[in-house]
């Protein structure tokens, strides 16, 4: 459940339907004392997304006390902090009181979907809820892999992760992160393909009011939220070459500039970085650049598609087996060795997020009084006939036209519940929203 702080009965109302829209139980507060009350007495809340006023005064003030007050009571619970009058130094000062992010109204739905999900995710694999020792990869062909994760955890080294989507490369950055010395610090995770060029400068270092047109606050980059920690650059290869020009620069000199602020800063962040793209003939191509790629693959982790590692499919079948049963509050099931077999034969393309939301959708649609999931239950939902077949006929249809076909079909199908399209395309929603801005949808 998320809790919704925020004395504009407006504000309350237009972020409990985009929750709800998007299947986030809510529980609205107008104040810090009903807030407290919930807080106190309701466990299921997951993260509190709270205005930082609540009167006439504007300094954020009544937003910190709530911070601090909502951490005594439940630690290890996310917060971000939501408000109109933002500053850097009342962001650092959230931050360092335990703030999980910080936004400024008004906001970009998408965005905010993404840092609630984020938010969620980390919380639920931090060192604060689980130890290190039990990490979440499931798999006895990663073992390799694993013990070099173990190796150079522990030191500042870039890393880039590679493999196919689906593949599983951000529970290695939170397993990198997990066991460096930054642990206690924050783990900011950048989606760099869901930011344009001209967002990318604010979005990372950071702007001051009046930067530019729009810049009605003071908004705090990424690299500055992650201070002491690590920052995961997800879709690395989605960056511009203008993008990629300012990023470098970061990198090398370990420092950088808010936008409107001529003071240079330092960073103290791990980078950790990820894609799915072959960078290496990005570069023959000019389309990534060289001194980039070298400065981020100082370490290389690739991680194996599905299909080269089948032998683990049992392992993650009863893994997401045991957590859509529990998430659920279903009773236990297990699965035949026909069904095992089965599963060991399919391409899956999407890989591990195919083959967990496939175990998901079966074990919700199976009957719970029947304790053993067959084959046939898994053959009569993996067909590839989820989303219905509108894609252009014509000779000259393109990959872009025929994905653009697609994901509209799916969002007709469900109207409109993106969690639901991005669970049925094997995609986040993130990456969801992207393709539905790159669109036009």
């Amino acid at each position: 459940m998320i809790l919704v702080v925020d004395d504009d009965k407006t504000i309350r109302t237009s972020l409990k339907l985009i929750l709800e829209c998007n299947e986030y139980e809510v529980a609205l507060a107008e104040g810090p004392k009903e807030a407290l009350q919930i807080v106190r007495n309701a466990p299921t809340v997951e993260l509190v997304l709270m205005d930082m006023n609540y009167t006439r005064a504007t300094d954020g003030e009544e937003g910190l006390t709530l911070l601090k007050q909502v951490k005594v009571f439940r630690p290890e619970v996310p917060c971000i902090l939501v408000t109109a009058w933002g500053s850097i130094d009342l962001a650092v000062q959230g931050m360092r009181s335990g703030a999980f992010d910080f936004i400024t109204k008004p906001w970009n739905n998408g965005v905010l979907l993404d840092r609630i999900e984020t938010a969620i995710k980390i919380n639920k694999v931090s060192p604060a809820t689980q130890p290190i020792q039990s990490s979440p990869i499931v798999g006895t062909s990663l073992s390799g892999i694993l013990a070099t994760v173990a190796r150079v955890a522990p030191t500042n080294a870039p890393i880039l992760i590679t493999g196919e989507s689906g593949t599983g490369k951000e529970l290695i950055a939170e397993a990198i992160h997990r066991q460096s010395q930054r642990a206690n610090g924050p783990f900011v995770k950048v989606n760099l393909g869901g930011i344009s060029t001209s967002l990318f400068e604010s979005e990372m270092f950071g702007h001051k009011k009046g930067a530019f047109t729009d810049a009605k606050t003071d908004r705090v980059g990424r690299f500055e939220m992650a201070k002491g920690g690590t920052i995961f650059l997800d879709e690395i290869g989605e960056l511009s070459l203008a993008s990629q020009v300012k990023l470098l620069r970061v990198l090398q000199d370990q420092t950088y500039e808010v936008l409107g602020d001529s003071q240079t800063r330092r960073t103290d962040v791990r980078v950790v970085c990820a894609t799915n793209a072959d960078l290496r003939t990005m570069v023959a191509e000019k389309t990534f650049r060289e001194d980039l790629f070298y400065r981020i693959n100082i370490i290389n982790l690739h991680l194996p598609p599905l299909r080269d590692r089948r032998e683990d499919i049992p392992l993650l079948v009863n893994h997401f087996l045991r957590m859509a049963c529990a998430a659920n509050s279903l009773p236990p099931v297990t699965v035949s060795t026909e069904a095992i077999g089965y599963l060991q034969t399919q391409p899956f393309p999407g890989n591990i997020r195919e083959l967990k939301n496939l175990v998901e959708r079966t074990v919700l649609m199976h009957n719970p009084n029947e304790p053993q999931l067959a084959a046939t239950d898994f053959k009569m939902l993996s067909s590839p006939a989820s989303c219905p077949s509108v894609l252009p006929t014509d000779g000259a249809a393109t990959l872009d036209s025929m994905e653009r076909s697609a994901i509209a079909a799916c969002i007709a199908k469900h109207n409109g519940n993106l969690s639901l399209v991005a669970k049925e395309l094997g995609i986040s929603r993130g990456a969801l929203y992207r393709k539905i801005e790159k669109h036009g949808l």
